[in-house]
């Protein structure tokens, strides 16, 4: 992420103020990750790993010491799968962003985002946006508003020629289904909706 990138997620949306700053998950590295993830709830469980499982794997099944070794892993390899966002120099955020063809199970997916859309699946140079997680005691802070801006810069730099999300159409949820963001949230980031797979769900796009 260049310094330009985390000046333009500065001014994106919400009240998050001191000095903001976001890095790609190998760059951050191992420790800020696991920071943002934390140990107990939602994030900790999943690791952002929904869209990485095998056919019948389940997150019972691998425990949070694969799942967490796993995304550890992934962050690894530059420039990993995510951005880590940090206030103050503490990691306080993450945006799961990259090639919408490496989310195997989001490829095996039929409705969100695929129903209705005549979309090639394996197209490398189309990226999303899958996910958004905020520390424990850092949330309703603007923090995702800020990644999501921020994602659209690393998809760029990353030779993305789109990017898309998957928001949640409606906050009367459980606070996990909230992962995917709002339509505010990425509509704020200049992305367009482009289609509604369900009624609780749309596909909003950025051309790049």
């Amino acid at each position: 992420m260049t310094a330009a990138a985390g000046r333009a997620a500065t001014g994106a949306g919400g009240e998050a103020a001191g000095n903001w700053r976001v890095l790609p998950a190998a760059e951050a590295g191992a420790d800020a990750v696991a920071a943002v993830f934390g140990a107990r709830g939602p994030a900790a469980t999943c690791h952002c790993q929904r869209y990485k499982l095998a056919p019948r794997e389940s997150f019972a099944a691998l425990g949070r010491e694969e799942l967490t070794f796993r995304l550890q892993l992934q962050a690894a390899d530059p420039p990993g799968p995510g951005l880590v966002g940090f206030e103050d120099d503490q990691p306080v955020a993450w945006c799961a962003v990259e090639s919408r063809a490496d989310y195997a199970g989001l490829l095996r997916a039929f409705k969100v985002p695929w129903e209705g859309r005549d979309e090639n699946r394996a197209d490398r140079g189309v990226w999303a946006v899958t996910c958004f997680t905020t520390r424990s005691g850092h949330r309703r802070r603007g923090y995702g508003s800020r990644l999501a801006v921020a994602a659209v810069e690393h998809a760029r730099l990353h030779g993305a020629r789109a990017i898309e999300g998957y928001p949640i159409l409606t906050t009367a949820v459980i606070t996990e289904e909230l992962h995917v963001g709002t339509l505010g949230m990425f509509t704020r980031a200049g992305f367009t909706e482009v289609h509604r797979p369900t009624p609780r769900r749309a596909v909003v796009r950025l051309e790049l």
